[in-house]
């Protein structure tokens, strides 16, 4: 009785708590609206008018800037930038995902803060650290230039810029899938496997 008496308690809290979160229908409608203007000037505003200039002068004019030597070199750079940086991205986020979402190494928090950095990290900071670190002038410059190895304006650099920006994306997706999933094939939710995560299990 106490037990059928608590589950109709907490059945009705919980019926509580959703009516008391329901937002009215025109604060969502507000909200979503919101956003997709946000995100339409954000993202399809900007391609749009990159599309409007590029056919500015026609299809031909553009077909022919195309094939130009510059523009097939920077297709072929970020073609050749793409075949490296996806296949790095797929193993450190699986490695990320295997030993964070299975174990508990020591030291856990800091990986994943290191994980996080770049999220907290202004590309413009990071380009400045890249330069600081293999610029001429910087810490490896002459050690590098000594051995004719250029990083900074160059295929590595581009590499390098690319994977601190979309390394910590893919590790920490992986992450979380690789934690749901095993959560489902233990039977146990997302909360109780970190628990048992976080006690060492």
């Amino acid at each position: 009785m106490p037990a059928a008496a608590a589950g109709r308690m907490g059945g009705g809290t919980e019926a509580g708590s959703t009516r008391a979160t329901r937002e009215p229908r025109w604060v969502r409608a507000l909200l979503i609206g919101f956003t997709l203007l946000f995100l339409g000037g954000l993202l399809v505003l900007p391609l749009v008018v990159v599309l409007t200039q590029a056919f500015s002068e026609g299809v031909r004019t553009w077909a022919a800037s195309v094939v130009e030597p510059d523009a097939r070199s920077a297709i072929w750079l970020t073609l050749k930038v793409a075949a490296i940086v996806v296949p790095l991205n797929a193993a450190f986020g699986l490695i990320a995902a295997w030993a964070l979402g299975k174990f508990r190494p020591r030291g856990r928090e800091l990986w994943i803060t290191l994980v996080d950095l770049p999220f907290s990290v202004s590309p413009v900071v990071a380009g400045l650290l890249f330069v600081l670190l293999f610029g001429r002038n910087g810490w490896l410059g002459p050690w590098l230039a000594e051995r004719d190895v250029q990083i900074i304006f160059a295929v590595p650099g581009i590499v390098l810029a690319t994977l601190f920006i979309t390394a910590p994306f893919v590790a920490l997706v992986a992450v979380i899938l690789y934690v749901d999933l095993r959560a489902r094939h233990e039977g146990l939710t997302s909360d109780q496997l970190g628990s048992q995560l976080d006690a060492g299990q």
